[in-house]
């Protein structure tokens, strides 16, 4: 991209910004809220507490709710350990996944269920 485009293209988006920008200026909501942190701040520098404070004060345990609100099914149990044995050459393959490489040769050559038979542990 030539500087001119790359320029061009840096004064499209500054425009739109500025738009937006003046767009908000005119929100009743926005006013409101900078009003309110505003008092908020001025009323805290005057007892001489910081947000954390009244963070603190209004919810001093967060982690704990939190972690009690959290669904008990996101915990997900280890896998278990499955030993498969062939019985024509005695090798052993121990995985806790479907994704072992000699297991689907197994699988390919003898058929997944003939190997699930073989299945140990």
């Amino acid at each position: 991209m030539s500087k001119i485009a790359e320029f061009r293209q840096l004064e499209k988006h500054l425009a739109e910004q500025l738009q937006a920008l003046e767009a908000l200026k005119g929100d009743e909501g926005l006013k409101k809220e900078i009003e309110f942190d505003t008092k908020l701040r001025k009323l805290l520098e005057h007892y001489g507490f910081s947000l954390k404070h009244i963070i603190n004060l209004l919810d001093p345990q967060p982690t704990a709710r939190r972690q009690a609100a959290a669904p008990a099914a996101s915990i997900r149990k280890p896998r278990e350990l499955k030993i498969y044995k062939n019985p024509n050459t005695g090798e052993v393959i121990e995985t806790k996944g479907g994704n072992h490489k000699a297991l689907k040769e197994w699988k390919e050559e003898h058929g997944a269920d003939v190997v699930e038979g073989w299945l140990k542990k």
